[in-house]
């Protein structure tokens, strides 16, 4: 219930986004600060971003993944329904120990794709449920609210709202796990030196740490809304 001080109200479950903000904050400085300080350290085989996605699909004998280039800044992924992997301009056309560990990351969601991995696939499949629960959750609530407090409204917007938080969960092992098969690999073929590997965990590291913040919030978000809303009825 907020709290009312000289005219102005205070929502005590504020400090719930507030603290979801400062993770996230944190979760992104610290993988900012990684990739930036290993995107300036060139490996010393020389190899670029794409020269090592490329070997990696071909040491793992994955024949019908693409290797595309992005613009600047643009985001590294796997899309697996056109079986391609996307690197950053940066990570694509650079040696750096940041764009190995990267393009690594992203073969390590091919290599699952292509091993059938059992989060990934749930994941894919659950993902347009979670897009849309995500999106309908706080409209469904405020619909509810200005139905007159209809609680049946409002608890099925936290539950769509929950499928979100429940995609952010799913995602935590496909990333983690992903991470771990491109240090697995960078090192079996010799992409990066043990040295470099160090930096490249500390750059895969950093990165994962953005799911769990973002999981953390989401998690927190849901916690308020239960708290703000679960439950309760509207007052005569």
């Amino acid at each position: 219930m907020p709290f009312g001080y000289y005219g102005f109200y205070f929502d005590p479950t504020y400090i719930l986004v507030l603290i979801g903000t400062v993770i996230c904050l944190w979760a992104s400085a610290r993988v900012n600060s990684a990739m930036k300080k290993y995107a300036g350290v060139r490996n010393v085989s020389g190899v670029t971003g794409a020269e090592a996605a490329q070997r990696i699909l071909q040491y793992e004998g994955i024949t019908d993944v693409t290797v595309e280039c992005l613009g600047h800044g643009k985001g590294d992924h796997y899309d697996p329904r056109s079986k391609t992997v996307r690197l950053s301009y940066e990570n694509y056309n650079y040696p750096s120990v940041t764009a190995i560990s990267v393009a690594a990351h992203e073969c390590g969601h091919a290599i699952q794709h292509h091993e059938e991995y059992g989060f990934l696939k749930f994941r894919s499949i659950f993902a347009p449920v979670a897009s849309i629960g995500s999106n309908l959750g706080f409209p469904i609530i405020f619909l509810g609210i200005l139905l007159g407090w209809s609680q049946s409204l409002i608890e099925i917007g936290i539950l769509a709202f929950s499928l979100g938080v429940l995609f952010q969960l799913i995602t935590l092992p496909v990333e983690f796990d992903a991470s771990r098969r491109a240090l697995q690999v960078v090192s079996s073929y010799g992409i990066l030196t043990e040295t470099e590997k160090a930096g490249g965990k500390k750059v895969l590291s950093a990165a994962a740490w953005t799911y769990v913040a973002a999981a953390a919030a989401a998690i927190l978000q849901l916690l308020r809304l239960v708290l703000l809303f679960g439950g309760r009825r509207r007052d005569d």
